[in-house]
């Protein structure tokens, strides 16, 4: 099929290579512009970008499409149809029309459950067991087209939301081409009015730990955060960054206070206790330092049981 691809971060990478590898026609690769990015807040180009120029393919970054000129260029494409994932911009009816057949969308989450911008990460924050792609056909609403295939898949006790975005890439990638290539025989199904949630973009505010809240959130917390923006929690001023949990089942604690070290650098395991239950974190970053599992940076830091986060 002649397709016009676009999408922006590494999320979406994994799709094009496999459009590619299918050997469909990508008649233009869409993305956000390049922006400053690094110490020297240079422009860098999106994965995306970056990627379509290694394989040859052409590139267009409008800032939107409010130009008329946009619009035409990109119907003057002559598409078959527009596949989208994590582009970044809404796009107008007059978009949508454009390819013959329409556009597609590849969604991280089981619709209507998670619509919009961080589906991943409040999939993981609000405990769900499972979550997956959706292939959608789009409409002028957000996230709100009919689906035409879903593909499931459960969340790791442990996972983050780094490991599940990865996974949910390659996911995406595999139901595009068997969407692609058994397009006549899809039905489209409409969303069910029952269950619709927001996935908020996710706030820097929303990151700071409280450790009297139930230790099931706090462990759900700290994965659906990482890497970024980070769940944290201060010691004496400084800022840590927790990167990896599990929930510490089966301990008591005690007389503890919430935010109060169980275990320390004696034992080379960091517990915390919770308003209800503890958490063990696994990895985590102070802040200006380099990211170290729980054992290693207890090897240096003077924390023991007691200490208090």
């Amino acid at each position: 099929m002649r397709i016009i691809f676009m999408g922006t971060p590494e999320f979406s990478v994994p799709v094009l290579d496999a459009l590619v590898a299918e050997e469909h026609q990508i008649a233009a690769v869409y993305c956000q512009p390049p922006r400053p990015a690094g110490r020297g807040k240079k422009d860098r180009p999106t994965p995306v970008h970056a990627r379509a120029a290694e394989i040859g393919i052409e590139v267009r970054h409008p800032l939107n499409f409010k130009d008329p000129a946009e619009v035409e260029a990109f119907a003057d494409l002559n598409a078959d149809i527009a596949v989208v994932v994590a582009y970044g911009l809404i796009l107008p009816q007059a978009l949508l029309d454009a390819p013959a057949r329409g556009c597609l969308n590849i969604h991280a989450s089981l619709l209507p459950r998670w619509r919009g911008a961080a589906p991943i990460h409040r999939a993981i924050m609000a405990r769900d067991e499972a979550t997956g792609v959706c292939i959608m056909q789009m409409e002028a609403g957000l996230d709100t087209g009919p689906v035409l295939l879903r593909r499931e898949t459960p969340i790791g006790a442990q996972e983050t939301t780094a490991q599940l975005h990865d996974r949910l890439s390659e996911l995406g990638a595999q139901a595009i081409v068997e969407a692609l290539k058994t397009l006549d025989s899809l039905s489209p199904t409409p969303q069910a009015a029952a269950g619709v949630t927001y996935a908020a973009k996710i706030d820097k505010s929303e990151a700071r730990l409280d450790w009297s809240d139930d230790a099931l959130d706090i462990d759900a917390k700290i994965r659906g955060l990482s890497p970024f923006p980070g769940a944290y929690c201060e010691v004496n001023g400084a800022r840590f960054k927790l990167l990896a949990s599990r929930l510490a089942e089966g301990l008591d604690t005690g007389q503890s206070a919430p935010g109060d070290v169980l275990e320390g650098a004696t034992e080379g395991r960091l517990i915390v206790a919770c308003g209800r239950g503890a958490v063990e974190v696994l990895r985590l970053q102070r802040a200006g330092k380099a990211a170290q599992d729980a054992d290693e940076f207890l090897r240096g830091t003077a924390w023991t049981k007691g200490q208090r986060l």
